[in-house]
């Protein structure tokens, strides 16, 4: 059986939450599983040294436009949260905890329609507990096993295992060994796929070989 797509997010990109709801038909067509894999968006940033998008105000402008013109073309829900960006570690420590794959699929349905579906957002522990309980889940359970040591350490892990694949924004899928980076490289990745990469090995190595002849202070 061929290798799942590993679909790095973050409940705090609306970017993430579109490619959700696109992925899961994209990997279907293919015969791929998807591998869920709740990272923390903000360790990338710090480990890149970059601002996130929202950080700068002209571009926190454009995106929110951009997702709800790309939204209403994928005929998808959107709304934005009561903040953003917000604190999405319960979140995603929760989507993080060991359950049936369906199961987890739908706890993050959950998760993600109360962040950008027109729900009451993630960021507290009651707004979190109820998109566990609309999925049958034993809210407290669910909630200690999140919060333990060992609960907190599965996003830790998974955002270093992220950072150590080359993965620098959400959503990454890991697709046989290439990143395919944002809603719009999901195209791409269909490509990939289906045998029609046009990366040429040979072009990509010059690129990579590329001397810099400038650079900022």
């Amino acid at each position: 059986m061929s290798a799942p797509l590993v679909f790095y997010f973050d409940v705090i990109s609306p970017y993430a939450y579109l490619a959700w709801t696109q992925i899961h038909a994209l990997a279907e067509r293919h015969g791929r599983k998807v591998e869920p894999a709740p990272i923390l968006f903000a360790a990338l940033l710090n480990a890149y040294g970059h601002k996130g998008p929202a950080e700068i105000p002209p571009k926190r402008v454009y995106i929110f436009k951009d997702v709800l013109r790309s939204a209403a073309l994928l005929g998808v829900p959107l709304a934005p949260p009561p903040a953003h960006p917000f604190n999405p570690l319960l979140a995603l420590r929760v989507a993080s905890v060991p359950m049936p794959q369906d199961t987890q699929r739908a706890l993050i349905h959950a998760l993600y329609r109360a962040t950008w579906g027109g729900g009451g957002g993630v960021e507290s522990t009651p707004q979190v507990v109820a998109a566990i309980a609309e999925v049958g889940l034993d809210p407290e359970a669910t909630i200690r096993e999140a919060t333990s040591e060992v609960g907190k350490a599965r996003v830790r892990t998974r955002t270093q295992e992220a950072l150590a694949r080359g993965v620098f924004g959400v959503p990454t899928i890991w697709a046989d060994g290439e990143i395919f980076w944002g809603l719009d490289a999901l195209g791409h990745l269909d490509r990939f796929l289906a045998g029609h990469d046009p990366i040429d090995p040979a072009a990509i190595a010059r690129w990579s070989s590329l001397p810099s002849s400038a650079s900022r202070i």
